[in-house]
């Protein structure tokens, strides 16, 4: 998704992004289509790095070895022959990077992790707190490092819907509770959490919004569940105007993901739930400067919820939760990735 917010803006400026994706489960190849992008998909295999490469943390997550996702990717990029490679995927590194260079003209890699060598002449990481030195080894010296959450790939209606998002949280609020885990949430903790909402000190008066992804496969026990709670309690799937919700919301219950730069960007309180081991960094970085209050995960499972939900219901903490996490991200950091790109690049980028 942030490569797709990164194609749209680039498609503003008159220049022309394909796509290689390989086929996973739930595989947004259609959505790239639809947006206006030719797309390349690759076949999914059950294999194992091979032995000629390093084998990384996340190897098993590419659905093929670096090897052969060259392979292919080689294929399609000497007939594309593109100005920027874009690279976005934690199973890669060096070894497939440096395999692509006779194809393009330059390399972006997108990471958050700064766990392994890159050959690139941009790194972008949008992780709030983190700087050039988290990569000095991981990056060849002629690299051009852009960290930090003042580059975080939002959509432009993030930046649009900011002004008045930020002026509505003045009081402290809490009107509306919105519910957001991802597109897919596979352990079904939405449903944990509605069942730990029933114990809690929620307003009365307050309604709560559920998001999820059209396709998620727990939608059904999110909505038996719904139909059971005290508060009025609406799910939507497949929205297109989150960043309307968002800013219509008083306070957030979310993953640490890269949807925390949206909610910084709108200013909206947020307690959060560590859903992912490559989570742990953004949650803490944003909990320490009090732009978000993170919840142990443990929690929903042994009906703790509401004694750390409810400590973060007062009109102060939301007050004190949105000035910290409107200051984080300012939502136009695609523009400055963008401005990265044609200096670095060549005369078309």
């Amino acid at each position: 998704m942030r490569c797709l917010t990164l194609a749209d803006a680039l498609r503003s400026e008159g220049v022309d992004s394909h796509f290689i994706c390989r086929e996973h489960a739930g595989h947004l190849l259609e959505l790239i289509a639809q947006r206006g992008y030719q797309s390349y998909g690759l076949p999914y295999t059950d294999q194992a790095q091979g032995s000629d490469e390093d084998v990384l943390e996340h190897a098993s997550w590419l659905g093929a070895t670096q090897k052969e996702d060259a392979k292919r990717c080689g294929e399609i990029l000497q007939i594309l022959q593109p100005d920027w490679l874009i690279v976005d995927h934690y199973a890669l590194d060096i070894f497939w990077e440096s395999a692509m260079r006779s194809y393009c003209q330059k390399i972006m890699v997108i990471d958050d992790l700064a766990d392994r060598s890159h050959d690139c002449d941009i790194l972008l990481d949008q992780t709030y707190g983190r700087d050039k030195g988290n990569y000095a080894i991981w990056v060849p010296e002629h690299c051009q490092v852009l960290c930090g959450s003042k580059y975080a790939l939002l959509r432009p209606e993030f930046a649009q819907w900011r002004e008045y998002s930020l002026d509505r949280r003045k009081t402290g609020c809490l009107d509306h509770l919105l519910i957001n885990l991802g597109g897919v949430d596979k352990d079904n903790m939405t449903t944990e959490i509605l069942k730990g909402l029933q114990e809690s000190a929620l307003p009365e008066h307050c309604k709560i919004t559920v998001i999820m992804g059209s396709t998620a496969p727990w939608i059904k026990s999110v909505k038996d569940q719904a139909s059971l709670m005290r508060w009025p309690t609406e799910i939507k799937t497949g929205v297109s105007n989150i960043a309307e919700i968002m800013s219509n919301s008083d306070l957030a219950i979310g993953a640490a993901g890269s949807t925390s730069w949206e909610r910084c960007c709108l200013g909206l309180p947020t307690i959060m739930l560590v859903l992912a081991e490559n989570q742990k960094t953004i949650a803490n970085s944003l909990e320490i400067v009090s732009a978000a209050s993170v919840l142990p995960l443990n929690y929903t499972k042994i009906g703790k919820f509401s004694l750390g939900f409810d400590k973060e219901l007062d009109s102060l903490s939301l007050v004190t939760m949105s000035l910290s996490a409107r200051s984080i991200c300012d939502g136009l950091g695609v523009y400055r990735v963008i401005e990265a790109l044609k200096q670095r690049g060549s005369n078309e980028y």
